[in-house]
Formats: structure tokens, C-alpha cells, sequence
């Protein structure tokens, strides 16, 4: 099996768990560390030739995260493309499992298991707190409707103020975002990535939480882990 992955969380979860499967990855497939196989591009941008170059018998893809006509274009070429869709922490677990046995997984991997275990009672504080999630800033924008980060959150007793926005991923004005008084302004690391010097500063009197973006927005390996980091971040910033 050779796989091409397009989508930094999906790269992860195959590389886990079926080592040797993936000939090829974007450049914003940073994990695992060190991973030896031929870059493609961005998520946005991939080079279709390159990826059609590498013979792959799979190429593996989101619906948010890639584009329509690159996907086209691959499948133009005469690749096979999965594309997953991940809204919410169990159709993660649901996409994983497809995406897993297409790439040839012989079993369903324990990290697999430890991560819905660990989604099964995520902690989640006695009162809930509202707040305002930025995912880019020079325009502002945030976490809008129907989101995977904003599901994450919602299960650790967030909920944030655009939930019920038209627009997935709406760009607000940031005097807006401070008028709205939210209990929190989570600020993780990626898309943009904000920092203690690079994002408090703008929201004056509110808390803010600064928060690993991975644990946010990546729905992999690191899902074992995320209810405990982001859910001490999110405690520490409500103190």
C-alpha cells in the first residue's frame, strides 16, 4: 500500500499505525518527528504532479482542510481519493477507523482506544464558561458554526459565542470580539500562532488562554492526550 496524506492529523494516524504506508506528505506534516517521505506541498496548494508522480494507491484528504479542485485534479489523474469530514470528537473516532483500514491497518491501534477512552468522560468544570476562539488575526477570525474545535471545547464545558454564526470560520472585528465580554479568549498556537506577547495584549480585562493547537484542532494520536492539557489550560485561565 502506498498512501499520500494531505492532511497533517490524518499523517500522524497512519504513520502510528501502519509504518511504511505513506510515500508522501505535506509540509505542515510535522509529526511524527523526523518522518522520511516526500513532501507534496501545502494543504492548500499540493503539487498534483508531484503527488501523481508518486504512484500512490491512495491519497488521503478533508473536506476543510483541502480544496475541491486539487482533489479533482488528482482524481483527474487517476488517483483514489478518501476524503474524510470531522465535525465532532466521535466522528473523528468514526473517520480515523475508515481511514486506518483503507491505508491497511490490520487492527484497530491502542492509541485509538486510549483517545476515545479518554473522550468518554473529558473533565469538565461545574460551571460552564463562554468564550471567543481566534484562529487568525490581520483580519480576525474565529471559531464559527459546526467546527471540530468547537466541539472539543463544548466537551470540556467551553462554549463559545459564534457557534451559531452563518459562516464556519467568520471574520469578526476585533472591538466586537472584546464587547462581547466572553469568560475567556482561547488563543491557540495554530492556524496563527498566538502567544503570550501575540494576542493577550488586544483583549485588555479579559482572561485569556493560551492553548496548544494540536490538542484543539488535530484529530490523531494526540486526541489521548487533549482533554487533559486543554482542560488544565482552560482551568488555569479561569483562576
Amino acid at each position: 500500500m502506498r498512501v499520500v496524506s494531505l492532511v497533517p492529523s490524518l499523517t500522524e494516524s497512519v504513520a502510528r499505525t501502519v509504518p511504511g504506508a505513506l510515500v508522501g506528505a505535506t509540509d505542515w506534516c510535522t509529526h511524527p518527528a523526523g518522518l522520511d517521505v516526500a513532501r507534496v506541498g501545502g494543504t492548500k496548494n499540493p503539487d498534483v504532479e508531484r503527488v501523481l508522480a508518486l504512484a500512490p494507491d491512495l491519497v488521503i484528504a478533508n473536506e476543510e482542510e483541502n480544496r475541491a479542485p486539487d482533489l479533482d485534479a488528482l482524481r483527474a489523474g487517476g488517483a483514489e481519493v478518501l476524503v474524510t469530514e470531522v465535525r465532532t470528537v466521535p466522528q473523528a473516532f468514526t473517520e480515523l477507523d475508515r481511514v486506518l483500514t483503507a491505508c491497511g491497518a490490520s487492527a484497530r491501534p491502542r492509541w485509538l482506544d486510549e483517545a476515545e477512552s479518554a473522550w468518554s468522560a473529558p473533565p469538565c468544570p461545574e460551571r460552564r464558561a463562554t468564550a471567543v476562539v481566534p484562529v487568525w488575526r490581520r483580519p480576525w477570525m474565529v471559531l464559527g458554526r459546526d467546527t471540530f474545535a468547537g466541539d472539543v471545547l463544548a466537551r470540556l464545558g467551553v462554549d463559545h459565542l459564534y457557534a451559531s454564526h452563518a459562516e464556519r470560520y467568520p471574520k469578526v472585528p476585533v472591538g466586537e470580539l472584546r464587547e462581547a465580554r466572553p469568560d475567556l479568549v482561547v488563543l491557540p498556537d495554530e492556524p496563527y500562532r498566538f502567544t503570550v506577547d501575540d494576542g493577550p495584549e488586544a483583549f485588555p480585562g479579559l482572561s485569556c488562554a493560551l492553548v496548544d493547537g494540536r490538542s484543539l484542532t488535530w484529530y490523531g494520536p494526540s486526541l489521548a492526550e487533549a482533554p487533559r492539557l486543554l482542560g488544565a489550560a482552560l482551568r488555569a485561565a479561569r483562576r
